[in-house]
């Protein structure tokens, strides 16, 4: 069987995994810095799904390097099904999430001249919303190469 780069148990995938863990974390970092980010329902959402992003990425982050050290990929359709769900699922939640704190930041920042919210803050938003659009190429990135391995299991 062919060794796709970035499917499950390659070095490529492991680079992937923590890339995703770290603009996750860098993400939900910015957002919680704004003491304000409560206030607004899109921005509860990106840190609720960057929550659920970070443990799922740094988990299979693990899985990845302990493979890669082992040098035993993990080649059961049943786990790879289950993990190319749960990269789907979680890279629409986390595209949605982002699009929407992109949305709300821009609303403030136009009405009536950004009085709605200081610079300092919309900033942190900004950055934070980009850092879940990194994570979700990534995110997306993973979960394209292992569909396409599903296959020629």
């Amino acid at each position: 069987m062919d060794e796709v780069p970035g499917s499950l148990g390659t070095s490529a995938s492991f680079s992937l995994r923590l890339g995703q863990a770290i603009f996750s974390s860098a993400s939900l970092l910015f957002m919680s810095l704004g003491v304000e980010f409560y206030s607004y329902t899109a921005f509860c959402y990106l840190v609720t799904i960057m929550g659920l992003a970070i443990p799922w990425s740094f988990t299979l982050a693990l899985v990845d390097g302990y493979s890669v050290l082992v040098k035993c990929s993990i080649r059961q359709p049943g786990i790879l099904l289950i993990i190319i769900v749960g990269d789907w699922v979680l890279s629409i939640l986390t595209l949605a999430a982002a699009c929407s704190t992109v949305s709300v930041v821009d609303f403030l920042l136009q009405c009536n001249n950004g009085a709605y919210c200081p610079p300092k803050f919309c900033s942190r938003y900004q950055i934070s919303a980009a850092m879940a659009f990194l994570s979700w190429l990534l995110s997306l990135a993973s979960a394209l190469f292992n569909l396409w391995l599903l296959p020629s299991l």
